[in-house]
């Protein structure tokens, strides 16, 4: 029996991380990264081969890792957005959102980096509309996401044997996404944004690429509503 390749999805207890470890599902030994143990362990009982990763990924250390050999697909979904003007938040907010979407990522990524190596493997970052174009109220996390795709950029031309792919969605149908239109005044009508569902598609079009195709960034927007 061939052994199944295997895949490490952070932010996977819910949202866009939970639904990209259902699309690598059937293919894929998961192990599923988080906070939330009891989410992750729900997920991790819908799919065939799976276990959770209970962490806080701001604090990993080696010591998490161990036992990581081989990695083929690493996927970067938590993240967090503080909305706000420029002018009302302190230096605080920015380096948490710095340390969760940026630090984080590189920290691990870095990590894991003989594991991915030793499996010529697949580094996928979802990123954010506003990692391609910053608006107001949205600073430092416009920010963290511009950081985002710097580094995943420098990634792939230091790291030549290993695909490293940016995915930037749109507004997408999560609990992120309820809060910024609790915060922005309005409602939440997911019918109007992205599917988690749609951008783990996307992600799992970039892994399952021939070997021949390097998917190094891909954008998509909801079909109606806003664009941003």
């Amino acid at each position: 029996m061939t052994e199944r390749p295997t895949a490490l999805v952070t932010g996977a207890s819910r949202g866009i991380g939970a639904a990209v470890a259902r699309a690598l599902g059937p293919t894929h030994h998961v192990i599923l990264g988080g906070r939330d143990e009891a989410a992750l362990a729900a997920v991790a009982a819908e799919l065939p081969d799976a276990r959770p990763w209970p962490v806080e990924l701001t604090e990993v250390t080696g010591a998490d890792v161990e036992g990581m050999e081989r990695l083929d697909v690493l996927v970067h979904c938590a993240g967090i957005s503080v909305l706000g003007r420029i002018a009302d938040q302190p230096a605080d907010v920015w380096r948490r959102t710095m340390e969760v979407n940026v630090v984080a990522v590189a920290e691990l990524t870095r990590l894991l980096l003989p594991a991915l190596r030793h499996a010529r493997g697949h580094v996928i970052c979802v990123n954010s509309g506003s990692g391609q174009r910053a608006n107001p109220n949205w600073a430092s996390y416009a920010a963290s996401k511009f950081a985002l795709k710097a580094f995943a950029d420098a990634l792939r031309l230091e790291e030549r044997e290993l695909r490293v792919t940016t995915v930037y969605p749109g507004r997408t149908a999560t609990d992120m996404q309820r809060d910024v239109r609790r915060y922005e005044g309005g409602e939440f009508e997911p019918d109007k944004y992205l599917l988690p569902e749609s951008v783990a598609r996307v992600v799992l079009a970039a892994v399952n690429a021939g070997p021949d195709a390097h998917l190094t960034e891909l954008t998509l927007r909801p079909a109606a509503g806003p664009v941003n």
